[in-house]
């Protein structure tokens, strides 16, 4: 084994937010009023000159701005940041022929401004490590002395025993109605060496959360459980008199947790299944592009699949089965899902027809029958490389994969027939 020095980012309840929540609604409410004063100073420039300034062009412009001096200066500068990166992003959809991708709006609705995420770099914030409190900078103008702070008490979101060193950023996050600090560390991790160089391909969804290719095996994982959950608080929250209430922001924040665990759960569990069969490259498809069509517009995908689409973070799991796979040896890389769903991955006719429901997959070239999902995943396997099998697969493992359910009991993945038999 072999150390390695990574980032990581811990996810914090705040222990005092009753006591600094007005304080961090400050900070919050100061960020968009700069996010909307940068905003419309890159509308005067864009208007004068058809150029957008850049963010450090924004830092320079309006380093004298009461808005700037709201915040701790490195924290303005993100802003101004994000704001900057916000337009090169609209740019890229210009010129990629996207004439509807409309640019950053301003953070605004009505009167009210929304809390915006501050983030705190190295000078401004100061970690007591014994404590576990957070000192985090005002700007200026929000001082109501010179030595004014907000100092936070935290505990980490996470296994227990977890300890924050090393920090080297600090982000006050506003969500579900209460603030959490998202606290991003460097840590020293033992690397392993790769456990094979067997290569497997990972799917993601919605209904099956994940389906994972080795090539000669599969296993499925579906999502029953997170609808179960957005089901059994969807109907908890609308007996609340007052959606803003602090049982309604207890409920939200009990889900999202929850969500979180389930991720967590399963990119450990498909990290050790790979670990298992001697994987050492994951090939993870590419849903960056999910949300829109070919012609860049939101797609539709039906009133519930758009609310399950706005929830799943596919992102995010990502992250967290690249920082878990690292720890194995294991490199995971996403690729292009691009026709990997109309595509036979036996012998690569590629047809719409050919998906004939949600989760049958039958090839009209060849008669192969595999679930649509296991099908999409040993697909995106195959692009990346150059493994095959020579099995006749047709009604093997592309057809029924080992399918492994979310036991809230136990709160791990189990085969399904052990889940089923809980009484």
């Amino acid at each position: 084994m072999a150390n390695r020095t990574v980032k990581r980012t811990y996810r914090a309840r705040i222990c005092n937010h009753s006591q600094v929540r007005d304080d961090l609604d400050s900070l919050g409410f100061a960020a968009s009023k700069l996010w909307n004063v940068g905003r419309w100073t890159a509308q005067r420039v864009w208007d004068a000159c058809g150029q957008i300034p850049s963010g450090f062009d924004l830092q320079a412009y309006l380093k004298g701005s009461e808005r700037y001096v709201d915040l701790h200066s490195q924290s303005s500068q993100r802003v101004l940041a994000e704001l900057g990166e916000a337009f090169s992003g609209w740019f890229g959809h210009r010129n990629s022929g996207n004439e509807k991708a409309n640019p950053p709006g301003y953070r605004k609705h009505n009167d009210e401004h929304p809390r915006s995420t501050v983030t705190f770099k190295q000078a401004g914030f100061k970690h007591d490590t014994e404590n576990q409190r957070l000192r985090l900078s005002k700007g200026r103008n929000l001082k109501e002395h010179r030595s004014d702070f907000v100092l936070c008490e935290y505990d980490v979101i996470g296994p227990e025993g977890t300890t924050v060193e090393n920090v080297q950023q600090v982000r006050a996050v506003y969500e579900h109605g209460v603030w959490r600090l998202h606290i991003v560390c460097r840590v020293e991790v033992e690397v392993a060496e790769p456990p094979g160089d067997r290569t497997a391909g990972i799917d993601l969804g919605i209904c099956n959360v994940a389906a994972v290719s080795f090539g000669d095996e599969s296993l499925l994982y579906p999502g029953g459980s997170l609808k179960e959950d957005d089901y059994y608080f969807a109907k908890k929250r609308a007996k609340c008199d007052d959606l803003s209430s602090r049982e309604a922001r207890r409920l939200d924040q009990k889900r999202a947790d929850r969500r979180t665990h389930f991720f967590h759960t399963l990119s450990k569990e498909i990290v050790e299944r790979c670990a298992e069969r001697g994987v050492g490259t994951v090939f993870v498809g590419d849903l960056g592009g999910i949300r829109d069509d070919e012609n860049g517009d939101p797609k539709n995908w039906g009133k519930h699949g758009n609310l399950d689409l706005h929830g799943w973070a596919f992102d995010r799991f990502t992250a967290m089965l690249e920082y878990k796979a690292e720890t194995q040896g294991i490199a995971v890389e996403t690729v292009s899902e691009r026709d990997t769903s109309k595509t036979c991955s036996v012998c690569g006719t590629k047809a719409d027809s050919q998906r004939v429901e949600r989760g049958l997959y039958v090839c009209d070239e060849c008669g192969t029958v595999a679930n649509a999902d296991v099908n999409g995943a040993e697909n995106i396997r195959q692009k990346s490389t150059s493994e095959s099998s020579d099995e006749d697969r047709s009604n093997g493992w592309l057809a029924q994969p080992a399918v492994r359910l979310f036991d809230t009991t136990d709160g791990q993945f189990l085969p399904q027939e052990q889940v089923a038999r809980e009484p």
